[in-house]
């Protein structure tokens, strides 16, 4: 055999192997193709294409683990307006008054489209671009509000007091999603992050995610207190109902507090190192300023990493209850061209310590899983506390922070012996909240801070 032909041979095999390896392992796609086919062909009623192949990509991504997923298109753009910090719609927060069966304005933010047409928060909802609320779920509704930017929608509104509604037609704009927030609202709208009851211990809340913002609104928080009228003795960074997010405003969240040491290392299959993320030189709080963090059942993933990060440098006290246990690492994998997404496991968080924070399949709750809190901080809550605090906090929201000082001074627990949302939101939230109690407390003790008129 000629040299030539040798050659010729050879590559022939290594293209048919080539082949042959690439139709092994997409031998699924035919199987796949062939059953979508046969069902919009047979089944009972007509079914889009569509449907079958987001149900498959929902069953396979499913089967690998509790936070894999596919994002369809329409998740998709919500997935990534959450993540950068904003969502385009007139900025209003409503909840839905099931006994009346319409919507209700819980706040109009000040200086949104809303607002500046004049609604307020206690007006309702009666209609949506002609369509009764009554006849809508409250995710229809948000859907019918929110829009493209510059684009309309007419709301039907009943101002509170009133008796005639009114028509207002508001473009659409986009609106910063707030992820930093504190104890109370100045007049022009902005979180002041101090207690109102407790004006010397500072109080910054990290709600629901960790965004692209949230690390620069952190930033900004901090450095409300260089100002010598709002300085602080102490700080609480409560992370209490958030399920995570952005690893990256975890991360710079930390490196802000903390002058050095290991933040978080991530691992990946046979445990591989992946990642360190170590704290650089400087702080944006002064290091003599001591710190609680605030978790519970639900703080988890970004939250998690902040108060492990904290407590192994021991940076702060951890007070609550122990958080979930979400330390995977998922990578978001563009599909179609960037219309829809894979989000996949590829790893695992570490704290500085070593220890990893996940709860993985199986795990007992005597192992060593998430943050648990300091000896003596621990404070569990039941449901029924859970929900008079996650509504007092609700409520307090949209009191302004002077009105909640004020209040303060003249009582510092509620007036009924059955307290309810309405009576706590303007009183000293650690009055009905032992979590923040806690926190409170442990600072009064680590610092001069005295316990406000009172209580003893």
């Amino acid at each position: 055999m000629t040299r030539r032909n040798l050659i010729i041979l050879l590559l022939v095999a290594a293209v048919s192997w080539l082949c042959y390896s690439r139709a092994s392992r997409n031998r699924y796609a035919a199987t796949l193709t062939e059953a979508m086919n046969i069902v919009t062909t047979n089944y009972v009623s007509d079914v889009e294409p569509r449907v079958l192949f987001e149900g498959a990509m929902d069953g396979m991504v499913g089967k690998l683990d509790p936070y894999s997923g596919y994002t369809s298109p329409e998740e998709y753009n919500q997935f990534q307006q959450q993540l950068e910090g904003e969502f385009v719609g007139v900025g209003i927060v409503v909840d839905h008054d099931a006994e009346n069966g319409r919507l209700n304005v819980a706040e109009a933010l000040i200086g949104k489209p809303a607002y500046l047409a004049g609604i307020r928060a206690g007006d309702a909802i009666v209609a949506i671009d002609g369509k009764e609320t009554k006849e809508l779920g409250l995710r229809d509704a948000i859907r019918m509000i929110r829009g493209k930017e510059g684009t309309t929608v007419t709301l039907r509104v009943l101002p509170s007091g009133k008796n005639e509604p009114m028509n207002y037609e508001l473009e659409r704009a986009k609106i910063p999603l707030e992820t930093v927030l504190g104890d109370g609202r100045n007049s022009d709208g902005k979180w002041v992050y101090r207690l109102a009851n407790h004006p010397r211990i500072g109080y910054i809340r990290i709600f629901d995610t960790f965004g692209e913002r949230t690390a620069d609104d952190f930033r900004d928080a901090l450095a409300s207190y260089r100002k010598p009228e709002e300085s602080i003795d102490g700080l609480i960074i409560d992370l209490r109902y958030n399920r995570g997010g952005l690893l990256e405003a975890a991360r710079d969240m930390c490196d802000m507090l903390l002058d050095e040491g290991t933040i978080v290392t991530t691992r990946g299959r046979h445990n591989k190192l992946l990642k360190e993320y170590v704290a650089q030189p400087g702080t944006e709080l002064p290091l003599n300023v001591p710190m609680v963090v605030l978790v519970d059942r639900l703080s988890a993933s970004a939250s998690e990493i902040v108060a492990a990060a904290l407590q192994d440098n021991h940076r702060a006290a951890i007070a609550g209850q122990r958080t979930w246990g979400k330390a995977s690492v998922q990578k978001v994998m563009q599909l179609e061209g960037g219309r829809s997404a894979l989000r996949l496991t590829i790893g695992s968080y570490h704290r500085p310590s070593g220890k990893e924070i996940h709860k993985w399949k199986g795990a007992k709750d005597t192992d060593d899983w998430g943050v648990r809190p300091d000896s003596g901080l621990e404070a569990l809550v039941t449901n029924r506390e859970n929900d008079l605090i996650f509504e007092a906090r609700r409520k307090r929201d949209f009191v302004p922070w002077k009105e909640l000082a004020a209040a303060g001074e003249d009582e510092q627990a509620p007036s009924t012996a059955e307290p309810n949302a309405a009576a706590a939101a303007r009183s000293d939230p650690a009055s009905i909240d032992p979590q923040l109690r806690k926190a409170v407390e442990h600072l009064q003790e680590t610092t001069s801070t005295p316990p406000p008129p009172g209580r003893a």
